[in-house]
């Protein structure tokens, strides 16, 4: 009896951190729980590469998480908390950060880089058809083998 209590036990400490993996959260209204899921799904975790904050499973995360739950329910707006964790974390934390002098280059280089793509291929091509709609030109010493070689046909 007392091997299948220790047994039940040992198998219950394995469980617990799966349970206490599952966050519950409550909100007001199904507003708030909607709100909730936007801006996790749109903040990035500090720790991980690039997970949001959705899906990370570090502790910052969810720490991150609980502190959006209280400033839902506390009435804050979605841009108040955006500042408030931004000015905590950086921009690190946003996925689309927005657009001044530090950020132009992430957000233009791309389709710079694309355009310049687009023209680098347009100029080979454009020299590839160039190339063969004009005939090729025979050096000197060509044309003159070329007029041997004729010479020699027509005698033999």
């Amino acid at each position: 009896m007392l091997r299948k209590i220790c047994v039940l036990l040992m198998a219950l400490s394995w469980l617990l951190p799966a349970v206490a993996a599952i966050e519950e959260v409550n909100f007001n209204d199904a507003q708030q729980l909607q709100r909730y899921k936007a801006l996790i799904a749109e903040l990035r975790c500090p720790m991980c590469l690039n997970a949001n904050l959705a899906g990370s499973d570090a502790p910052i995360a969810a720490d991150l998480r609980a502190e959006i739950h209280k400033q839902i329910l506390a009435g804050k707006s979605d841009a108040q908390i955006l500042e408030f964790l931004t000015a905590r974390y950086g921009e690190f934390i946003l996925y689309k950060p927005p657009l001044h002098w530090a950020t132009s280059l992430l957000w233009f280089t791309p389709p710079l880089l694309l355009l310049l793509g687009f023209f680098v291929l347009r100029r080979m091509l454009a020299a590839s058809r160039q190339q063969a709609a004009e005939p090729e030109q025979l050096s000197k010493h060509e044309q003159e083998q070329l007029q041997r070689l004729l010479q020699q046909d027509q005698q033999g």
